[in-house]
């Protein structure tokens, strides 16, 4: 009998498909509160726009994006497209508020009373005018280069051996010789040096060696050396610099979304500047695909806050006179003797006590946002898309 009743329940689950699944993966319905207060009813799309500003049209919290279209796990990894021209409507009749795409210059929808039939339709558009989750412009170079490789992983590739004439430096429409090219080989490579090793900064593990993309080329005759014409420089092209077959860049569609579970690591680096990161500057991360990061994760960055000591001092002549202690603020520093001031004689300077001290610290700021747009085992790339504080190297990102 108890079998009975077990294979019972198994049968009537398996007549809902995807009920546990759905249930499981389904994100948590956005509420009247996540809204922006000036929230449009209806949005159009228009030419140029990104997912992230469209969302934030409607969210406070851009990321909250799948919330507000009632998405399943399948659903954001991969989206239905967006076009311009397309009319999203907002509905705030429920307990919750919900997204929907009700029609759009690209084809007819026909209303009746408040039911809107959406008919079949062409659309004339290539894929690629589909809105983009962000500005592609940016992240462009960074989908098809390798960016991070294993340490020792580049002593095998195909070394730039020669250059003609002899030259130090090489640019486009230069010729170079290489030697680790063979005949079934493609035609189309990019060029690389080994760059920063990145180490996490908590435990010391080497998560990977950078690898700098400074060009592009042809191969034009292959051979020991092969011959290569440099199509575009980045940066100076030297002997010794390496290469990798090209790949073709395809910007993925993918939605923006917190991550299910907590995560917390720090920014290990910013492309191309050293100074306060800003946004849409590019940075990296010590995390990856082994800590559960995800292309198109959003990530909160986080200052830490300042640490002060609160010190008590009193003096001889407090003492005395009767005066109170003295209790003054200042940020922790390389210790110094409180009997010593520079250019002073130490016999006429008064005698300080220190009779005790209070460390305060203040609590940490969250700065910005980061949206992951590329993940490798160990670090991930991200893209500042807001920045409310200065942002640097070391500063704390985790679950928003």
């Amino acid at each position: 009998m108890r079998k009975l009743i077990i294979a019972l329940v198994v049968a009537s689950a398996s007549l809902v498909p995807g009920l546990a699944s759905s249930q499981a993966t389904a994100p948590a319905a956005a509420s009247m509160s996540d809204l922006q207060a000036d929230a449009p009813s209806e949005y159009t799309v228009q030419k140029g726009d990104t997912l992230w500003a469209i969302s934030g049209k409607f969210l406070k919290e851009p990321w909250k994006w799948p919330q507000l279209w009632q998405m399943n796990r399948d659903q954001i990894k991969n989206p239905h497209l967006i076009y311009p021209g397309d009319i999203l409507k907002l509905d705030r009749s429920g307990l919750s508020p919900s997204l929907s795409l009700v029609g759009g210059s690209g084809g007819a929808a026909v209303a009746e009373g408040n039911v809107v039939r959406l008919q079949p339709r062409t659309r004339t558009e290539a894929l690629s005018t589909a809105v983009p989750t962000i500005p592609g412009a940016a992240i462009g170079p960074f989908l098809t280069q390798p960016l991070v490789v294993e340490t020792g992983t580049m002593d095998s590739l195909p070394r730039i051996v020669a250059t003609e004439e002899e030259r130090v430096i090489v640019g486009a429409g230069n010729i170079a010789y290489v030697s680790g090219l063979n005949s079934g080989d493609g035609i189309n490579w990019q060029i690389f040096r080994p760059g920063e090793t990145l180490t996490d900064p908590e435990t010391g593990e080497a998560l990977g060696l950078e690898a700098v993309h400074v060009g592009d080329a042809r191969v034009k005759r292959f051979g020991s050396p092969s011959t290569i014409e440099i199509t575009r420089a980045k940066l100076e092209i030297n002997q010794g610099d390496r290469l990798m077959p090209a790949r073709e860049g395809t910007f993925p569609a993918y939605v923006p979304h917190a991550p299910d579970k907590p995560i917390r690591g720090q920014i290990l680096s910013v492309r191309g500047s050293v100074a306060d990161i800003s946004q849409y500057s590019i940075v990296s991360i010590n995390r990856g695909s082994r800590d559960g990061i995800e292309v198109g994760h959003v990530l909160a960055s986080v200052r830490r806050g300042d640490q002060l000591v609160r010190e008590t001092r009193t003096s001889l002549f407090s003492d005395l006179f009767g005066f109170g202690p003295k209790t003054v603020e200042v940020k922790p520093v390389s210790p110094v003797p409180d009997t010593v001031i520079a250019g002073a004689d130490p016999k006429e300077q008064p005698i300080i006590a220190v009779r005790g001290d209070e460390r305060v610290l203040l609590p940490d700021e969250r700065s910005g946002l980061v949206f992951i747009f590329r993940t490798f085992e160990k670090v991930s790339y991200g893209m500042i898309l807001k920045s409310v504080r200065p942002i640097s190297v070391g500063d704390v990102v985790q679950t928003p």
